[in-house]
């Protein structure tokens, strides 16, 4: 039988790909690849690769983009990524605590997705 052996890529459909490019390059820290898609930007992020995309349905039409998806980053730092975040006005949905995987928070990305962030 064929079975799934596990999650291999991520993406975001976004409204504003330079927009969100912006944002996860200057204030995310993440370095695009040197080659990508058509109409995307992929992260050089390890252990699995993550993506920003245009979208590919209207993203106007639904109420919360990413309801009931989980996503979950590594970080070096939650405590001062955090901080800067919110220094750039970024809401921040979950104030860092000490979770099971280290400093843990949750922020907001500008199209509106709800993404955690844990220490490494």
């Amino acid at each position: 039988m064929a079975k799934i052996l596990g999650p291999d890529f991520i993406g975001l459909q976004v409204r504003n790909l330079e927009a969100s490019r912006t944002f996860y390059v200057e204030l995310l820290g993440l370095e695009p690849t040197p080659q990508s898609p058509p109409h995307a930007i992929v992260f050089r992020t390890q252990p699995i690769p993550f993506a920003i995309r245009e979208p590919v349905v209207n993203l106007d039409e639904v109420s919360h983009l990413g309801w009931g998806v989980v996503l979950w980053l590594q970080c070096d730092h939650a405590d001062e990524l955090c901080a800067s975040l919110e220094g750039h006005g970024v809401p921040i949905v979950q104030r860092p605590f000490d979770g099971p995987f280290g400093r843990t928070f949750s922020f907001v990305d500008p199209d509106g997705y709800t993404i955690t962030v844990h220490g490494a």
